[in-house]
């Protein structure tokens, strides 16, 4: 921990699914986004916008346990939403806020490469997997030692020439890793819920913290909502690759996420 408090402090920021949707939520967590004063990142998916949008234009959602299968059509139709559509907003509303983001999406200045997912019993399509000693810090310098705020949407690029669709929380998760190096990272996933719920009809039953042996014992249980699985997972392993801290929490709490004064804080 001594060796961490020499350097800057560095929030990493990912939102998405209902906050995205909803017009309001969105405004207010951009508001209060803007204002952290301190060096940040923000991480977004795309909601439900681009299903929305693929339907209108005839383009069917595929998933499979819960994961969207991207072919050609989809893999043009979420690059158009995620980095298109709802980064420019998202850039254009921290503009007006008097914050200087930048949008981008993995391709731009090539800051996160990636593979395509190997095909083994289930072909996801044009999906990235990012490997985390891939990621060229240098341009995140730039940017951030230049006042700009990096707008990421939750896709990547293959190196050839190929966009790829790229779970957001594993983004944000291995970004934060590998910037750990060079900042005080705190890691901050925001989404609906009030954090990790033992019950999820229940938003009192959020847990002030979690370490990996209760995980454990609550995934074995089956006490959590599955979809909350993956986010927990990407929080533990950045957790232990450096990252100072990470809290999952509703995004209605920024403020009080940053502070760790709300959500669930993920502990060794």
């Amino acid at each position: 921990m001594s060796g961490n408090s020499t350097k800057e402090i560095l929030y990493i920021i990912k939102t998405g699914g209902n906050v995205i949707d909803d017009e309001t939520s969105l405004q207010n967590f951009l508001h209060n986004f803007s204002s952290i004063e301190e060096k940040k990142i923000l991480i977004h998916g795309g909601g439900k916008i681009a299903t929305a949008i693929g339907d209108k234009l005839g383009i069917q959602s595929k998933y499979i346990d819960g994961r969207r299968i991207t072919d050609t059509e989809t893999i043009d139709l979420v690059t158009m939403v995620y980095g298109g559509l709802v980064n420019k907003k998202i850039v254009a509303t921290l503009q007006s806020l008097q914050c200087n983001a930048i949008g981008l999406s993995g391709a731009d200045a090539n800051v996160l490469p990636a593979k395509k997912r190997a095909v083994k019993t289930i072909d996801y399509g044009w999906v990235g997997d990012i490997n985390k000693n891939d990621i060229n810090t240098s341009p995140w310098q730039l940017f951030l030692n230049n006042n700009m705020v990096p707008v990421v949407a939750s896709l990547t690029h293959d190196r050839e020439g190929h966009i790829l669709n790229t779970n957001a929380d594993t983004m944000a998760s291995v970004i934060a890793v590998s910037l750990s190096k060079l900042y005080q990272v705190k890691l901050i996933y925001c989404f609906e819920k009030n954090g990790v719920l033992t019950n999820v009809a229940d938003e009192e039953s959020a847990l002030p913290e979690l370490n990996n042996i209760t995980y454990k014992e609550l995934k074995d249980n089956k006490k959590l909502f599955a979809g909350i699985l993956p986010k927990i997972d990407n929080a533990f392993d950045a957790l232990n690759n450096g990252v100072n801290c990470v809290v999952i929490g509703n995004s209605n709490h920024l403020m009080q996420l940053l502070n760790e004064e709300s959500g669930t804080k993920i502990i060794s």
